[in-house]
């Protein structure tokens, strides 16, 4: 059984290669699926805004010795104080309740019900309130800000790889991804709130970052690929998947490793919050962009490239090629050139001792 070095270095060396790219209508044909039933379930369930999002009062009760939700949802249900209540932990010692917008009379009913139900004085329960109107905001901030760095990012792609074909590309495994995470947090009800999005970004320039890293090995590979018709365009990216599969992976889970530990003392230890909100966003954004990386932006791109007229050339002249010398295309190993090197003396030619 090979070792996980041998088993890269294998992926390297074209000696072991998996067929990504030549079933890239399967893979992008899932991704389109994916995305469909991602919208479906937005449509249906939709996020679960925080309070910045939606307005409303927030209550805050720190220092307790007794942190059982159940009291907030009583108290307030007992005096009818607030029809919409959401109450969360705060910490290891702390609850959160947030109700829709209430005015002063009713805040401070609240206030009164809630510390009598905690046994605390009314001064030590915390009340903010958000408007409507802010919230509203900050949402418009938010998907403002993802259209801005979907913008950025195509231009970016187009002007350093110059090539629109990788720009559209990257920009449609960056879009699975966004549609994968905000489906996940749609169907497992998880509050969404500025951190969380703050996680959505992060988790673009990170997908975005192993995208590059991919595309990178693709355009080194593909140069100059007209003056051969031995390998097609799509051979050679499919060997750059699997060479820097490896990375990818060591990439991941080195990121993994501190997000899941942040996310398991997020929400074990200090219960949920801002730690919580992000760590979360980019656990789920990690693993989906590793994969949108390998499985999605890759094959898409010579999915693209097939388009070109130039590759469709090439590509039939491999393909008599390959006729030719009796290859179906499943036979060929694509690898890397290996550099020569001297072999010593011992394997030069021996000259002959004169007579």
């Amino acid at each position: 059984m090979m070792s996980y070095a041998q088993w890269g270095n294998a992926l390297y060396s074209g000696e072991k290669s998996y067929r990504i790219v030549p079933k890239r209508r399967i893979f992008v044909r899932a991704a389109l699926a994916v995305i469909a039933i991602c919208a479906i379930l937005i449509g249906i369930f939709g996020l679960n805004r925080s309070f910045e999002f939606t307005g409303g009062s927030q209550f805050t009760l720190t220092g307790l010795s007794e942190t059982s939700q159940q009291p907030a949802y009583d108290a307030i249900q007992k005096g009818n104080l607030a029809s919409e209540v959401r109450v969360s932990s705060v910490g290891v010692d702390g609850i959160r309740v947030q109700t829709e917008s209430l005015d002063s009379q009713k805040t401070l009913e609240v206030r009164e019900a809630l510390a009598s139900a905690y046994k605390v004085d009314a001064k030590d329960v915390q009340s903010a309130s958000i408007g409507p109107s802010w919230g509203r905001d900050v949402t418009a901030k938010a998907a403002q800000s993802l259209v801005i760095f979907l913008t950025l990012v195509a231009v970016l792609m187009a002007a350093y790889f110059r090539s629109w074909t990788m720009s559209v590309a990257a920009i449609f495994a960056l879009f699975h991804d966004i549609a994968t995470t905000l489906g996940f947090f749609a169907v497992t009800r998880v509050e969404v709130s500025p951190a969380t999005v703050i996680g959505f970004l992060t988790i673009l320039g990170y997908s975005l970052y192993d995208t590059v890293v991919v595309f990178d090995k693709v355009r080194e590979l593909t140069k100059g690929i007209n003056d051969q018709n031995r390998y097609t365009f799509g051979d050679m990216v499919n060997l750059a998947v699997n060479q820097t599969m490896v990375r990818s992976l060591n990439t991941s889970i080195v990121a993994l490793l501190p997000v899941g530990s942040i996310l398991v003392i997020g929400s074990i230890l200090l219960g949920a919050g801002t730690l919580t909100d992000i760590s979360l966003a980019l656990f789920v954004g990690m693993i989906v962009g590793t994969y949108s990386s390998i499985f999605i932006a890759s094959p898409l791109l010579v999915m693209l490239e097939e388009r070109r007229s130039s590759t469709k050339a090439h590509d039939a002249l491999v393909a008599k090629r390959r006729e030719r010398e009796g290859h179906t295309g499943d036979d060929v190993r694509v690898a890397p050139v290996q550099p020569g090197r001297r072999l010593g003396n011992e394997a030069q030619p021996k000259r002959k001792k004169a007579r």
